[in-house]
């Protein structure tokens, strides 16, 4: 979670990946990355994640992420954050090219409206690490973490539905 963590595209915090996807065609994986982000960007009376694009020709999915992270919770106290995101899916030819940037943040919503945040002026390594960027800020530093959990738990679901539809199609890597 320490420095190197996060990455700046033109001064936005993003995180991306490319995964290789042995000899699965553009629209296989397409159609894979398309039923995965439906069902996992579902809106509800909550929350308003949705696939925003789908275009098959290009290869592209656009999705809104808005879900919680939960730093802690007990009987007595919940304390959360609402974290809002875009996803970018691009496929090709044994390959998927994801992104999550566009990160923001509305914390103690349920107080007075809370306060909201982007990922740039929250998790930086400028300003969530201290000056010898040995140790993460305290309330920066729990923003940091569950963002970077997040990420890693979506690109972990995204290479395991890819990885189970190679087995399914009986493809190696």
């Amino acid at each position: 979670y320490l420095e190197g963590a996060i990455t700046l595209n033109d001064g936005k915090v993003t995180f991306s990946t490319e995964m290789n996807v042995g000899s699965l065609t553009k629209e296989q994986i397409h159609e894979t990355m398309l039923t995965w982000a439906n069902k996992r960007y579902v809106p509800n009376d909550k929350h308003n994640a949705r696939v925003l694009y789908n275009n098959q020709q290009e290869g592209s999915i656009a999705i809104a992420g808005d879900e919680y992270i939960v730093f802690s919770s007990n009987s007595l106290a919940l304390d959360r954050t609402r974290i809002y995101y875009q996803m970018k899916i691009n496929t090709q030819k044994g390959k998927c090219f994801i992104e999550m940037s566009r990160i923001r943040y509305h914390y103690d919503e349920a107080r007075g409206g809370g306060v909201k945040y982007t990922a740039e002026e929250w998790i930086t390594d400028e300003v969530s690490l201290n000056k010898s960027k040995t140790k993460l800020y305290p309330i920066m530093g729990k923003f940091r973490k569950k963002t970077i959990d997040l990420k890693d738990e979506i690109f972990k679901d995204i290479q395991a539905t890819l990885g189970n539809k190679m087995i399914e199609l009986g493809i190696e890597a």
